[in-house]
């Protein structure tokens, strides 16, 4: 079902996914047949996922990237248009291949991901209408289309305009290049690690913020998210949910923080804002069916001050 916004804008450049989500009692431990309790397919991808949360929580989502011309493609992108995303500067490479992940969620809510991503997609920017950023309050890029993310980085740090960097795992090293064009950069324990050698959020955070003059953060999951606040230490306890599912929870934190910092909001505020809205949407199966609206944000926040 589409929605309708009219709160700021936020452009979110990357991949779109077609994800394939396997129900499970626990996850695989070795080689072997397996077998699932559910499955369903909907569609993933970081920017995209995050560009599903701008719009549901009340954001204008702009989604810009690349999908193949094959008929994963087309669902990819009707299914984002249909759930109020704009995807009028997204591309269709005729000959490439869509982007697709093997997702297996257990009882606990734990994921194991196998991703594929066309690395022969054609990787020019030079669709993408980088004036519309003037008509924008923020952007938020995913580390796996490099030339896209560098081209909307830099184009909104000429503008002013928040810039956030979803700094997950990557195959490649394509997030630390990205790092020092980011206003704010939000890692996953992975990601941090990958970057900078340590996931250990005091020690990676400082290594991080050597590496950019932007605001650094990572989230750890149940324990919550760090980030830097000058040389200190700043610290978000997770909100207390029943786990259901995490798939997408980084995603859905990543939107949310952008469109908090869209609005407006003080670094601190935003921070909250987004992790209530990640841990709304743990507490429900699905990856974006379980992203939350703004009420629902709204009063969990009020409840738990």
């Amino acid at each position: 079902m589409a929605m309708s916004a009219t709160g700021p804008a936020v452009v979110c450049a990357g991949i779109a996914v077609l994800d394939q989500i396997f129900a499970t009692a626990a996850l695989p431990a070795r080689a072997g047949k397996h077998f699932a309790d559910g499955f369903t397919e909907v569609g993933g991808g970081p920017a995209a996922t995050a560009a599903v949360a701008v719009a549901r929580l009340g954001g204008r989502a702009r989604f810009w990237g690349r999908v193949g011309g094959d008929a994963t493609g087309c669902r990819i992108l009707d299914e984002l248009a249909e759930l109020g995303v704009d995807i009028a500067a997204a591309r269709r490479i005729p000959d490439g291949r869509s982007s697709v992940s093997a997702v297996m969620v257990d009882a606990k809510g734990e994921r194991m991901i196998i991703a594929f991503a066309d690395k022969t997609l054609d990787p020019d920017t030079g669709f993408l209408p980088l004036h519309d950023l003037d008509s924008a309050q923020a952007v938020l890029v995913d580390a796996r289309w490099p030339n896209g993310a560098r081209a909307v980085l830099q184009a909104a740090r000429e503008r002013g305009l928040p810039a956030i960097l979803d700094a997950d795992t990557t195959p490649d090293d394509a997030a630390r290049a990205l790092l020092p064009l980011a206003s704010h950069t939000a890692f996953s324990s992975g990601g941090l690690e990958q970057v900078t050698g340590s996931a250990d959020p005091a020690e990676g955070l400082a290594r991080a913020a050597r590496m950019t003059e932007g605001w650094v953060a990572v989230t750890a999951g149940g324990d919550g998210c760090y980030w830097r606040d000058g040389e200190r230490l700043a610290h978000l306890p997770a909100f207390p949910v029943a786990i259901r599912d995490t798939l997408g929870a980084g995603d859905v934190f990543h939107g949310a923080l952008a469109l908090a910092l869209a609005e407006g909001q003080p670094i601190e505020a935003a921070v909250r804002f987004a992790s209530a809205a990640a841990a709304l949407k743990c507490t429900r199966p699905g990856g974006r069916a379980g992203i939350p609206s703004r009420a629902e944000v709204d009063t969990l926040l009020r409840e738990a001050a």
